[in-house]
């Protein structure tokens, strides 16, 4: 059985990510690295090939949380927006 890839942590906001691709091409580009650097991540963590440093590991995580961090920010303030204007 394949290990589900932790770093898809915002597979149930998928519908206000892609609004927000639509509305603010920064938001999609920031997006877009993270898909790329959380995919590597994992690949690196459960290939079988040579090994890679901690440290460089270490830093693509260290890369990956600051992008989830400027993504939840976005979505916070997305979905913000979105309350206030239901009311």
């Amino acid at each position: 059985m394949k290990r589900q890839n932790k770093y898809r942590k915002f597979q149930l906001q998928q519908k206000n990510i892609e609004a927000l691709e639509k509305e603010n091409s920064r938001f999609k580009r920031v997006y877009s690295e993270y898909e790329n650097m959380s995919n590597e991540l994992w690949n690196l963590e459960n290939s079988t090939g040579d090994p890679v440093p901690d440290d460089f590991i270490n830093a693509m995580e260290l890369q990956t949380s600051y992008l989830e961090d400027e993504i939840e920010d976005w979505l916070l303030q997305f979905n913000e927006k979105k309350t206030q204007i239901k009311h």
